[in-house]
């Protein structure tokens, strides 16, 4: 159970944040949202792909897995990928909104909460969040940096995702991912971009998406789907290994 309070250097001057990974964190998840803002650094790792939320509108993700609970960039207590997907990196923190006074109008403003049952909420040890004077720790500043990045990300989605649907790119896939003879699974629920309708666009549709923006945006969803070979590779490996300790078992 969540229990969130406003962040601030009085009431939370010790608190401090365990950067560790691992299950006891929540990390061992098969995919994690991915947002508009971080495709540029997501693409370079992860495939990205869409799901259909219950009120029919999308959310790209991050794959990190082929199991609901199976992260394979995790690694004892690190994390193998040089980018963090913000929805990791940002830990027990989130965005929320206060009414505030601005220049005279009152305004919903965006500030920091914090949940304090969050398993990296830690004590006398992991990253401190506010300095001995009161001001932010390097680690706050980074992760003011990465909620920010979230908060544009969600409203850049909201107009991208309607977008690409209205003009019939996003479709649903089929992907039958085989490992080796014996193991394989059948991913589904996942939608991509899809290549012969975007090929198929007329230059008014295209110059559209390059207007608003997204197009960028559709090319690195593209490019991110060879990071398949990547959690393939992984995934072999984790079965070689799991193989082999049976085999020394017997």
């Amino acid at each position: 159970m969540a229990r969130y309070e406003l962040l601030n250097n009085i009431a939370h001057k010790d608190l401090r944040i365990s950067t560790r990974f691992g299950p006891e964190f929540g990390d061992n998840v098969g995919m994690v949202p991915a947002f508009p803002t971080e495709y540029a650094e997501l693409q370079r790792e992860y495939p990205i792909f869409f799901r259909k939320e219950a009120d029919g509108s999308f959310q790209s993700v991050a794959l990190l897995g082929f199991d609901h609970r199976e992260n394979l960039f995790l690694q004892g207590s690190g994390w193998n990928a040089s980018y963090l997907p913000g929805a990791i990196s940002r830990g027990p923190f989130l965005i929320g909104f206060q009414e505030q006074q601005v220049d005279g109008e009152l305004r919903n403003m965006p500030v920091i909460h914090v949940d304090l049952d969050h398993p990296r909420v830690v004590t006398g040890q992991g990253e401190p969040v506010f300095l001995a004077q009161g001001g932010h720790s390097p680690y706050l500043q980074h992760i003011v940096g990465v909620l920010n990045g979230i908060n544009d990300g969600v409203e850049a989605s909201k107009g991208m995702f309607a977008a690409l649907d209205a003009l019939g790119l996003i479709q649903p896939l089929a992907l039958d991912v085989r490992f080796d003879d014996n193991h394989g699974v059948n991913l589904t629920g996942l939608y991509g971009i899809d290549r012969d309708r975007l090929a198929a666009l007329d230059a008014e549709e295209l110059h559209g998406l390059h207007r608003a923006g997204w197009l960028e945006g559709v090319y690195l969803l593209l490019a991110s789907i060879h990071n398949m070979r990547r959690l393939i590779a992984e995934k072999q490996r984790l079965l070689r290994e799991q193989e082999g300790s049976r085999a020394q078992v017997a």
